[in-house]
């Protein structure tokens, strides 16, 4: 079953990524107290505007990227330094990427999967790491919006809904 392995927020630009056990969803804003629901994300005011409520991962992509960057000889990504807000396990990146446009649940709250969070190179410059673009190219989760509002919990499940 699809659940939740771990929940990170950063309260502003730049900063590491904090643990959490627990995260406050507000529907059209994003994880309360997250950087991007604060509008002091790096790309908060990016134009076009984008959906920025909350970030999924899988981790698998994240252990498939590292694989790719350990078989290269370079630096792995921890959770955090993916700058992902939700870490998926038993789901691969594929059916992550698969849930933009479609309509699911997380611990009862209702998401709406955006886009592809298609890795940047904000990630390596803040690790001072070195090749997160391309290790993680079709592994970096999606953006979300978030259609209702309520707790996020370690463990809870995630159910399509279309």
């Amino acid at each position: 079953m699809i659940s939740i392995q771990a929940i990170f927020i950063a309260q502003d630009a730049g900063l590491p990524l904090v643990h959490r056990s627990v995260a406050n969803i507000i529907a059209n804003q994003g994880v309360e107290g997250d950087r991007y629901a604060l509008s002091k994300g790096a790309y908060s005011q990016s134009r076009p505007s984008k959906v920025r409520d909350i970030t999924f991962i899988a981790r698998t992509g994240i252990d498939r990227a590292n694989h790719l960057l350990n078989l290269s000889g370079h630096k792995t990504f921890s959770d955090q330094e993916t700058r992902r807000n939700i870490v998926l396990k038993e789901i691969t990146p594929e059916e992550l990427n698969d849930l933009v446009g479609k309509t699911f649940s997380v611990g009862g709250i209702q998401f709406e999967g955006a886009e592809l969070c298609i890795p940047c190179e904000r990630p390596s410059k803040l690790a001072n790491k070195k090749h997160f673009f391309e290790a993680f190219e079709g592994n970096g989760g999606i953006r979300a919006r978030a259609l209702s509002s309520g707790e996020l919990a370690l463990h809870d499940l995630l159910k399509l809904l279309d």
